[in-house]
């Protein structure tokens, strides 16, 4: 969308980069004393710009709050530089991400200079390109870049680039202005939406009557702002908005890219085939071809003159694109296919255009031209990249399916005071703002995530969860967008739209695993970087090696084919050296198998975040499990309370509410709830929550804090050791005959004192057993890791047939295990779903995170188990492994046909079999490597999983 940028700039708001405040961090160096610091903050305090700024005396490391419109980051450094003091570090707290789309990268070679292109732009902190998926993601410090520079050092390397979405697009709306006709109206659209609750920013487009608007989506929505347009009305004035939207852009630029492959291709067997007729096939079948030989002038032939005019059209016209290509990678010192091809078909139309002209001039000269070679080449190149993206298309299949699971309408409905539906209107799905209430019928698609208010049904989540069970659903319940509602009406309140629903985070996590690179990548990059230049040395080389020894007679004559010369024999093998060798195979062997793998985990509940957890995960000797929430079900349940001291029952429940209260741990939560039950069958009816002050969590052990006067103490027998709370006879036999069952004990101290005990139980997970089993006849170890007791440790342990028990530790404790067991040289996975994980799903190799844990554990995991199921593990790294294999299959393909084909090429066999490769036929090869490639990554789809528990 192109307009005037004079058009773009808001009539009354500035923009929110301007009106922002951002935060840098610096690592000042030399901070001795209290004057240091004092020196560094009158050199900066009085910028303008400079709202705050705070030194730390301890490590010298200052926060400061500025105003980008006034002052940048880099002058705020300049300025503490000229104040005589070394700024070690410069950390900016605040970086923007865009994607764009790159068109016209053929191999690895093409992915690697736009990365070095974005690497240089002053500013940008990280560039990753994904070949197969023709996208880059950047990461950049808005203070020094942004898109336009970004998009303008792609096409500067030669490529075409467009803007997908950059970090300011989550919650940005472009409606499509009826009405608008002069600046007048233009200026009243603007001002009515820039004065309105929750819009950050206004942007116009006249050309195109298009209004692009950031908001809050809190405040505001598509809809509202829809109103705002609406009612800013008046007179026989009217405006109306819709919305206007680029989704599927991307599958129709792919689409128009498969056809413009074909098109060309078609276009040049128009004279490619008729060049290869009148070359190989008409003199081979007299009298049919004698007419060819019919002379024009001199030497010159009717034959070669129709070859000669039917090929420059193929060479110059259709062929453009390899000059285009060839002129911007020798201008960034590399070299790709488009290289290789047009040398070939250069070496080949020139030296035919040669024999031509001598033909013309000459009474008596002949010689054999290869105007078939050039045009049949490129003819047999486009065929092999049009099948090469058609088979690309498919890779992403699973990845579509997922964005075509929101409906596109959604019935939106009010309701009065009592909930009774007073309307019904049917809008589209992306006018959907928060709190909305909307009704799914059966049968229909849920458009959004939320919670249901009213009604009751069965949802099936498979194509989110991959759990093929139906689930319940009634008042209370959270539904996710793009999950289909089976048979009866649910009414729901939308609780995340637009890019915050669940099947649009794994969307962008798939997309972003898609881009990142696999660590067996660098295989191919380092064969790519070299690769060209060899293959043209190789060819050389050929040449020479036929010409030279030809021309002084070192092989039989009757070698030479009829009407052909030792230049010209030599010349033929020098083509087919070049261009049977395909970098491009080589580049797409790990990106299209990942690109099918990621889009297939995430069909069954799977989240690879990237091709090295991808990797990695194929590797994993050892899987360290954590118990609560992963092994059980996560749902403690309190099965008996005793009381060891004088206290009452009524104290024992009182001090136990008003402690954990305000812990989030599952055992916590069992706690509260069996105190409070029985509380009340005791006959205190209060819910009030008695005060507590010093509250403090002790990890992985319990809680504590005062409640009036009294100290109180919850948690295990760790945390009563710690505060030297003494244990009778009677606690230790009570605990040792819970641990024996599986049962964790929570003690209870008030003032020093043993009050009481807690039994909890969190059942096993039913598929629990299997999958441990499972993991063994992988050759695959299993450990608990778990800060509950060891005897509780244990019994879990033996019931599921874990190998190692580790217990009673800490979540650095459970890292540190991790760590010890990688030492050893083993790959370890981990598995956990709660906060307390977080730091050993990070120290491990691959950390998996229980989709049903907290946000913190799926931030810090390599993979994430979207449904609640252990069976998982085994999913992912089965289809690791399956994936790798693929790889490894793809890179036998790839070098295949190039350490085979060259050899053939250079005319190794010639001498004994009499086989050669013609160079239109290396062409095709060339081209069929690829299309192998894809093809064979393609087999992922048929990925199954390996282990499928029905739990009843």
């Amino acid at each position: 969308m192109e307009a005037n940028s004079d058009l773009k700039i808001p009539l009354l708001q500035t923009s929110p980069e301007d009106a922002a405040v951002r935060t840098v961090m610096f690592q000042i160096g030399d901070i001795k004393c209290a004057s240091c610091i004092n020196s560094v903050e009158s050199s900066i305090k009085d910028l303008h710009g400079v709202n705050s700024i705070m030194v730390s005396p301890l490590d010298g490391r200052a926060i400061i709050k500025y105003s980008p419109k006034f002052i940048t980051a880099k002058n705020i450094k300049e300025a503490i530089e000229d104040s005589g003091f070394g700024v070690d570090e410069l950390q900016e707290q605040e970086i923007s991400v865009c994607r764009v789309r790159i068109k016209g990268m053929a191999c690895t070679s093409c992915s690697e200079s736009v990365e070095n292109a974005l690497r240089m732009i002053d500013g940008v902190k990280k560039a990753t390109v994904g070949l197969a998926l023709e996208e880059a993601k950047v990461y950049f410090d808005p203070n020094l870049a942004d898109a336009n520079k970004i998009i303008e050092a792609i096409e500067d390397a030669g490529f075409g680039a467009e803007l997908i979405s950059s970090a300011n697009d989550v919650n940005k709306v472009h409606l499509k202005l009826e009405g608008v006709d002069s600046l007048e109206d233009v200026n009243i659209v603007m001002s009515s939406l820039e004065f309105a609750a929750g819009v950050n920013h206004v942007e116009f487009n006249l050309t195109e009557h298009i209004v692009t608007v950031n908001y809050e989506p809190d405040i505001t929505g598509p809809r509202s702002l829809i109103h705002f347009i609406q009612t800013a009305s008046s007179g026989t004035k009217m405006y109306q908005a819709s919305l206007h939207t680029t989704s599927g852009k991307r599958e129709r630029d792919k689409v128009d890219e498969i056809h413009r492959y074909r098109d060309q291709f078609l276009f040049s067997c128009l004279f490619s085939v008729p060049v290869f007729v009148f070359a190989m096939v008409l003199p081979m079948l007299p009298p049919y071809g004698n007419w060819l030989n019919y002379k024009i002038h001199h030497m010159l032939t009717l034959g070669l003159f129709l070859r000669w005019i039917l090929s420059t059209p193929v060479q110059f016209i259709v062929g453009k694109r390899f000059y285009v290509g060839s002129y911007h990678a020798l201008r960034r010192r590399s070299a790709n296919m488009d290289v290789l091809v047009a040398l070939g078909t250069n070496a080949a139309y020139f030296y035919s255009v040669y024999i031509l002209i001598k033909a013309l001039t000459s009474d008596t000269f002949q010689g054999q031209d290869f105007f078939e070679t050039s045009s049949m080449l490129i003819s047999f190149i486009l065929l092999g990249k049009y099948l090469e993206n058609l088979a690309k298309g498919k890779t992403s299949d699973a990845l579509g399916k997922l964005t075509q699971l929101v409906p596109d309408k959604a019935y939106l409905v009010d309701m009065d005071a009592d909930e009774n539906v007073i309307s019904e209107t049917e809008i589209d799905t992306q006018l959907i703002q928060k709190s909305d209430i909307l009704k799914i019928v059966p049968g229909a698609k849920i458009p959004i995530d939320g919670v249901v208010i009213k009604g009751q049904s069965y949802v099936n989540e498979s194509m989110i969860t991959g759990e093929a069970k139906p689930v319940d659903k009634s008042p209370g319940d959270k539904v996710i967008g793009g999950t289909i509602n089976e048979n009866g009406c649910l009414l729901i309140k939308a609780t995340h739209v637009g890019s915050d629903t669940a099947l649009s985070q794994i969307v962008q996590l798939v997309e972003t695993a898609q881009l990142a690179k696999a660590p067996v990548q660098k295989l191919a990059d380092h064969i790519s970087r070299v690769f060209v230049p060899l293959v043209v040395v190789a060819a050389f080389l050929t040449w020479m090696g036929w010409f030279v020894p030809g021309e002084v007679g070192l092989y039989p004559r009757h070698w030479i084919p009829k009407a052909m010369n030792a230049f010209e024999l030599a010349l033929q093998f020098a083509i087919s050296v070049l261009v049977v060798a395909c970098p491009c195979a080589l580049g797409l062997a790990t990106p299209t198998a990942v690109m099918v793998a990621s889009g297939m985990g995430a069909s069954q509940g799977v989240l690879i975040k990237g091709g090295d957890a991808l990797e990695k995960a194929h590797k994993v000797k050892v899987v360290v499990f954590d118990k609560t929430g992963t092994l059980t079900v996560g749902e403690p349940v309190v099965v008996s309370a005793v009381l060891f001291s004088e206290f009452t029952m009524e104290e024992f429940y009182d001090m136990t509410i008003a402690v954990e209260s305000s812990s989030e741990h599952p055992l916590a939560k069992a706690v509260v709830k069996h105190a409070k039950k029985l509380r009340k069958k005791f006959g205190s009816n209060d819910e009030e929550v008695p005060d507590v002050k010093d509250f403090e969590v002790q990890v992985g052990a319990g809680v504590c804090g005062k409640v009036g006067e009294r100290t109180v103490l919850v948690g295990n027998k760790r945390l009563m050791h710690a505060c030297n709370v003494p244990l009778s006879s009677e606690v230790e036999r009570y605990m040792s005959e819970n641990e024996i069952l599986a049962r964790t004990c929570v003690l209870v101290s008030i003032d020093g004192k043993i009050a009481g005990a807690y039994s909890v139980t969190d059942p096993l997970k039913p598929e629990a057993k299997r999958v441990i089993s499972f993991l063994h006849t992988m050759g695959i170890s299993s450990i608990i890791a778990t800060g509950d007791n060891l005897a509780t440790a244990t019994a879990i342990a033996n019931e599921v047939g874990i190998d190692e028990v580790f217990a009673e530790t800490d979540p650095l404790g459970k890292a540190d295990k991790v760590k010890e067991l990688q030492m050893k040289g083993m790959t370890v996975a981990m598995v956990g779903d709660g906060i307390n994980d977080s730091p050993a799903l990070v120290a491990a190799d691959v950390g998996m995170a229980i989709g049903a844990g907290t946000d913190v554990a799926i931030e810090a995991a390599d993979i994430v188990l979207v449904k609640n199921s252990l069976e998982d593990v085994i999913t992912a790294i089965d289809l690791s492994r399956k994936t790798m294999l693929r790889i490894r299959l793809n890179y036998i393909w790839a070098l295949g046909y190039n350490v085979l084909g060259m050899p053939v090429a250079a005319g190794v066999l010639y001498p004994f079999t009499g086989i050669r490769l013609p160079p239109w036929l290396a062409g095709a090869c060339m081209a069929a490597s690829s299309v192998s490639v894809v093809s064979s990554s393609l087999l992922l789809q048929l990925y199954k999983k390996p282990l499928n528990v029905q739990c009843i």
